[in-house]
């Protein structure tokens, strides 16, 4: 029997309207999901792939460090993500590429919150806190974020969940074993994709618990975060496995090394057309979002969404 799930809009963060939906349609069940409404944008789950534009404001990731580390330079990444057509702009000032050393919290603060006042005063795109800890989100969904991508799964900040479910925005939870130190050493699975859903699926429930609302809920697979290069391809191949989780599914190929390995391409910019196929990849699975660091993703995943989901 499909049930019935509630749709926000966030109007800005302190104003939430609510109202019933019913649909018989599902990826896998009877239920569709409901849509985020967020700043006057629709994300209307099965239609189409949304692109989140990654913006980090960091010394150190992988492929864009020292980039976009000041205000002016990170807004006019921003601006011109939102030119090349993404629907999210995912901010976050602590790199989690591997062996990446933890911020204390007031760096991370002074790193993210200026960046997000500063776009969120020339844009109303949706903006994302890429973060791990509860003070930072609740300090960036102050200054204008939205939503919440914790790598963690709201594994490492236990204040994380109720924080969330406090302040009524939505989080992505994502599969991590360790912490970018021990990841890497981390990747033996009896049941990979199993195990994946498995863990994703205790973190809804202790989301839930936690009083966040079943419509709040994203889940992220964890592409290369303690996997290694065959298993993040398992991943996309089984990648239809997680819509068993009734939750909006996002996927972070970009630029990342399972893509260098096939490629025998050291440099992270130089795998572009390699995130493309690997998008192309998700969207036939059955991701909703797509995390992505080039704004010539645009057409490709649209061109991709018109063959697998029938998008014009």
């Amino acid at each position: 029997m499909a049930w019935s799930r509630l749709v926000y809009t966030v109007l800005p963060h302190d104003y939430l309207s609510y109202s019933s939906c019913m649909n018989s349609q599902s990826k896998t069940t009877s239920e569709k999901l409901s849509p985020w409404i967020i700043r006057g944008q629709t994300f209307d789950w099965g239609t189409k792939t949304y692109l989140m534009g990654i913006l980090n404001v960091t010394p150190d990731s992988f492929s864009d460090g020292r980039l976009f580390d000041s205000v002016d330079a990170a807004v006019a990444q921003g601006q011109a993500l939102v030119a090349a057509g993404m629907d999210i702009l995912d901010l976050g000032g602590q790199s989690t590429r591997p062996n990446a050393v933890d911020l204390g919290l007031e760096e991370e603060l002074n790193r993210v919150v200026p960046v997000i006042k500063a776009l969120r005063a020339s844009s109303s795109i949706p903006i994302s806190v890429d973060t791990t800890k509860a003070a930072v989100a609740e300090a960036a969904i102050a200054a204008g974020a939205d939503i919440i991508n914790d790598v963690s799964g709201a594994t490492y900040d236990p204040e994380m969940l109720a924080t969330a479910a406090r302040l009524g925005v939505p989080i992505i939870l994502m599969h991590l074993r360790g912490t970018p130190q021990t990841m890497q050493q981390l990747t033996d699975y009896e049941d990979l994709v199993g195990e994946v859903v498995t863990f994703l699926k205790e973190r809804i429930d202790a989301a839930l618990a936690a009083g966040v609302l079943p419509h709040h809920i994203a889940v992220d697979p964890g592409i290369g975060f303690a996997k290694t290069g065959a298993q993040s391809l398992e991943l996309l191949k089984k990648l239809s496995a997680f819509t068993t989780l009734n939750a909006p599914i996002l996927v972070g190929p970009s630029r990342k090394s399972f893509i260098g390995g096939i490629l025998n391409q050291p440099d992270p910019k130089e795998r572009v057309w390699g995130t493309a196929a690997a998008c192309c990849s998700a969207i036939a699975g059955g991701a909703d979002i797509l995390r992505v660091h080039d704004g010539v993703m645009h057409d490709v995943c649209r061109v991709a969404d018109a063959v697998w989901r029938e998008v014009r």
